[in-house]
């Protein structure tokens, strides 16, 4: 797989498509809105359907054998110039950028992707959740972290937030697994002393398991910490629509930057560790075990689909004692992940208490004889 070409010259695209939807009433820019899943006004408050033509269900899977036909589908530019249809201004943005306010006009733009090899997004799952939403459930959230301080709880106030589409893909794959292994069963022995000792029994174990995976989800996003987007899984992905730029309208939004054979190598390594898991409860449950030892899989894969699609994230900070803190909403369900400054003796003491629990449980199992 080609190695991300960083080094690129800036390259002068025009919009892709015009997402400016002018209000009826006052004559301002529309965004699109969470509430209604429709278009809005917030100037004035006008709101609009979105006019679709023909069917927009969600996003058709595509076979993966075709994807990696067309190239190694991986995003490269650095850096790009776009030109705002509204007001023939021009602007520089990122290249992972796909949809942008104009600074000088606030027209809505979604921007042309300079490497040809780079694929559309699929399908979007527009916000569900409003920024107001989200700083009530952001407090609600914080309220509820035991170890970050009371003067923190009291004194964090979300910064101004923002609202971004994330590139994610998505994989299903029909699984066929043989396994060899051992499973052990446990049985407790008493000593001539009265100490009781535990002996497990190993027995040699062999089989076939499948299972299909639907929706597999790989985050193609670089430029965020990975373990606080993974805290904001799971999405339901199923409720994607096809992407219309006017779900964009509004909002910022990222192209992958994690290609599509490498991302579904990742998929691979979690679907191998999921199987796994499933593997083992399977011995377990059929042959009544307490242990498995030397299990080794061989997996097969078939039947193999994606799907690129924006998923919502809201974004924002709060300070705390000149120390910056970020978390992240999920714009459809509204789940919050983040990081919280810790109250160090309110874990001593947690700490403390959980060591007397044990010693008092100790003493009471002692007394009655156990």
């Amino acid at each position: 797989m080609s190695e991300f070409d960083t080094n690129l010259d800036a390259q002068t695209v025009s919009t892709v498509e015009e997402t400016d939807k002018k209000c009826p009433s006052c004559g301002g820019v529309m965004d699109f809105d969470p509430a209604t899943g429709g278009l809005s006004c917030p100037y004035c408050g006008h709101k609009e359907k979105i006019a679709l033509k023909g069917e927009f269900g969600p996003a058709e899977e595509l076979a993966l054998e075709d994807a990696e036909k067309t190239g190694n589908c991986d995003w490269g530019a650095a850096k790009k110039t776009v030109i705002c249809k509204a007001c023939g201004a021009e602007s520089v943005y990122d290249a992972l950028e796909i949809s942008a306010e104009c600074p000088f006009c606030g027209s809505n733009q979604v921007m042309e992707a300079s490497d040809q090899n780079t694929l559309a997004p699929g399908g979007v799952v527009p916000f569900q959740v409003s920024d107001k939403q989200a700083s009530d459930l952001f407090k609600n959230w914080i309220r509820r972290k035991w170890f970050c301080p009371k003067l923190a709880k009291e004194s964090a106030k979300a910064k101004h937030f923002k609202g971004i589409y994330l590139p994610f893909w998505t994989f299903d794959a029909m699984t066929t697994s043989s396994y060899r292994g051992e499973f052990g069963r446990d049985r407790v022995k008493k000593k001539s002393n009265g100490e009781t000792r535990v002996e497990t029994t190993w027995h040699p174990v062999k089989g076939s398991y499948e299972e299909f995976f639907d929706d597999e989800l790989i985050c193609a996003t670089t430029n965020h910490n990975q373990s606080m987007l993974m805290g904001l899984e799971p999405y339901h992905t199923a409720e994607n629509k096809t992407y219309r730029p006017e779900y964009v309208a509004g909002f910022g939004a990222e192209r992958y930057a994690v290609g599509i054979k490498e991302a579904w190598q990742m998929a691979k390594e979690s679907i191998k560790y999921k199987l796994n898991g499933s593997i083992e409860r399977k011995i377990m449950e059929e042959n009544h075990a307490d242990r498995i030892r030397n299990l080794r899989i061989e997996s097969s894969f078939s039947k193999l689909t994606y799907k690129y699609l924006l998923l919502p994230v809201w974004i924002s900070s709060y300070k705390y004692k000149e120390k910056v803190y970020q978390f992240m909403v999920n714009g459809q369900t509204g789940k919050v992940s983040g990081k919280t400054p810790i109250s160090i003796p309110k874990i001593v003491i947690t700490g403390i208490a959980v060591v007397l629990i044990i010693i008092l449980l100790g003493m009471l199992f002692s007394s009655a004889g156990y």
